[in-house]
């Protein structure tokens, strides 16, 4: 390098340009040993070690823009022996924190990276904190290279900010309500990546595929993706079903409508016949000796059916859904359990099943509530009940 600068401060001014191209040469080597033998040895190292941490490293080009340091470190030195170099000695000032910014950047990514693929991040989502933290840098970083590209200190334009506070406020009005909704998802555990989250105001239903600082993506169940204002889902209402999940059951709630034309009192015949129903046949058993006994105490005559308790076809249903679900595999028996007759309607008596399937999948959920109402509909007709439904034109038909 000294005799580099000797040959320099001797050489005519007719050769100063032969000086320029040795210079830029030789920064050029210097660049190609960096980048072709340092950094390959780096990234050669890197796929020996058992850890991923510095194959993201590598992988997010951490150490990409390191091989340009070294060349401008070389030009600059020479700055006060070639005119030219010192001409543009703020630009060459200016690039160093350019390069420095943008490996920031890069090793920001690459924690975000690194803790993405840890067991922590499905406690906590750092992708908002990220993003403030590249915001402030970048603010930062872009103070620094103007400074230095004006001949500044950087104070110098600092000491300017205070005076800005109201007009930085109004700018970043979006970022820092984002960023409150953030810490608020994040202290609150509202939600994660993977929730199932239903915000009907924002037509999303499906699954946060993404939580950012400004948005939150939700990938519907017909596979659109919602972009959301992460402060606007927070000032609305959604739900979560993680609850659901996590439970271990998803509820059933659906109704049957009874035409309450076919409701009547069971004969005898009708009780033989669900004597033989394995489901209902303890049942009624014991329904009959309590009914006998009850009647016995107030002295009633069971001829006349309407002076005593009387079993109805519509209770024995009740009772045969009750049996029916009890014994079924895919329903839970620890969490509530209710087959009820809702207020009659006009357009029929519901009997409501009110149940939790123990398998939490969609498909697999539904296969099981279509199951139990498939099985319902078809032996509804043993009990001599009907469901109602509003006449068809094949009813009109058959009056004609």
């Amino acid at each position: 390098m000294q005799n580099l600068i000797a040959y320099i401060q001797n050489v005519s001014d007719d050769q100063i340009y032969l000086v320029y191209l040795i210079v830029i040469f030789i920064s050029y080597l210097i660049y190609l040993f960096t980048n072709r033998i340092i950094l390959k040895s780096i990234s050669h190292f890197s796929k020996k070690t058992s850890t991923y941490v510095d194959d993201i490293l590598i992988e997010k080009k951490v150490f990409n823009k390191i091989p340009y340091l070294l060349p401008l470190i070389f030009i600059y030195n020479l700055k006060d022996f070639l005119p030219w170099f010192r001409a543009i000695e703020n630009i060459l000032l200016s690039v160093f924190p350019l390069i420095i910014l943008i490996s920031l950047n890069a090793f920001i990514n690459a924690i975000n990276e690194i803790y993405s693929r840890s067991n922590f991040s499905n406690k906590l989502n750092i992708k908002s904190y990220i993003q403030v933290l590249k915001l402030i840098v970048n603010l930062l970083g872009i103070i620094v290279i103007i400074s230095f590209l004006i001949g500044k200190s950087p104070v110098y334009f600092l000491s300017g900010i205070g005076a800005l506070t109201a007009v930085l406020l109004l700018v970043f009005k979006d970022t820092i309500l984002s960023l409150i909704s953030s810490i608020q998802i994040s202290s609150n555990n509202l939600f994660k990546i993977g929730d199932w989250v239903e915000a009907s105001q924002f037509g999303a239903d499906g699954d946060v595929i993404d939580i950012a600082l400004h948005s939150v993506k939700i990938q519907n169940w017909d596979k659109t993706v919602s972009i959301i204002p992460t402060n606007k889902l927070i000032d609305s209402s959604f739900k979560n079903w993680r609850g659901m999940s996590e439970s271990g059951g998803r509820r059933i709630k659906r109704s049957i409508k009874i035409d309450m034309n076919s409701i009547k009192f069971c004969n005898d015949s009708m009780i033989d016949k669900f004597k033989k129903f394995n489901i209902i046949s303890d049942y009624i058993s014991s329904k009959l000796v309590e009914i006998k006994k009850d009647n016995l105490k107030n002295n009633i005559n069971e001829e006349a059916g309407l002076n005593g308790r009387s079993l109805t076809n519509i209770g024995t249903f009740r009772a045969y859904i009750e049996g029916y679900l009890r014994k079924h595999s895919s329903i839970h028996q620890e969490m509530t359990f209710l087959v009820r007759q809702l207020s009659p309607e006009s357009d029929g008596l519901p009997i409501e099943i009110y149940v939790f399937s123990n398998d939490t999948n969609w498909v697999n959920y539904e296969a099981i509530q279509s199951d139990i109402f498939d099985h319902l509909l078809a032996v509804l007709s043993e009990f001599d009940l009907r469901v109602f439904q509003n006449p068809t034109g094949n009813d009109f038909k058959r009056l004609a």
